[in-house]
């Protein structure tokens, strides 16, 4: 049975998006890219723009869910509410085409490509880049952000329930051997 995991890191300046399939318990990476929205001066437009790209990778790839990245907490107010925007309309292209939704922190989905929550964006690109078999890096880590959101999906056992908790690096291994690289 296969699965489509459509990927999204959320942002006003830059959306970041990954698509991966799952193949007999196996990943492989379909797509990963970003939206620029540097040149568009009006938040509306933004807001238009995230969504009419969402629904387009839908449409694409047809996804069967959808991972997004949580609006951390900063002190930035107002840059706190554009980014829960962009969210909201990225989840609500999502709705429009009856796809579910997951959403996760960054510190989780860190956690789950890295095995650290406060891994850098590029140790998350670096191992994506080892886990998901890819030549290059991309231009922007947004990229690799949206990827990681998906990828982390799909580590999840069981979306919404407590996390398993181990006792060590074996036990964790033993549990999880399609996570094993190399």
């Amino acid at each position: 049975m296969e699965r489509i995991i459509l990927g999204i890191d959320p942002g006003t300046t830059i959306m970041g998006y990954g698509v991966i399939i799952i193949r007999e318990k196996k990943l492989e990476l379909v797509t990963m890219g970003v939206l620029k929205l540097h040149k568009l001066s009006e938040h509306e437009d933004k807001l238009k723009r995230i969504f009419e790209r969402t629904v387009a990778l839908i449409e694409e790839y047809h996804p069967d869910e959808l991972a997004i990245e949580a609006p951390f907490f900063g002190k930035n107010v107002q840059s706190m509410l554009k980014l829960g925007r962009a969210q909201g309309v990225a989840m609500a292209a999502a709705l429009s085409r009856t796809v579910p939704i997951f959403e996760y922190s960054p510190r989780k989905i860190k956690q789950s490509i890295t095995g650290r929550g406060s891994a850098s964006k590029e140790q998350v690109a670096l191992m994506l880049q080892s886990i998901m078999k890819f030549e290059q890096p991309p231009e922007y880590l947004d990229a690799t952000d949206g990827l990681a959101a998906a990828v982390c999906h799909y580590f999840q056992k069981n979306p919404g329930k407590p996390e398993k908790k181990f006792t060590g690096w074996q036990a964790f291994l033993s549990e999880n051997p399609d996570r094993k690289v190399g």
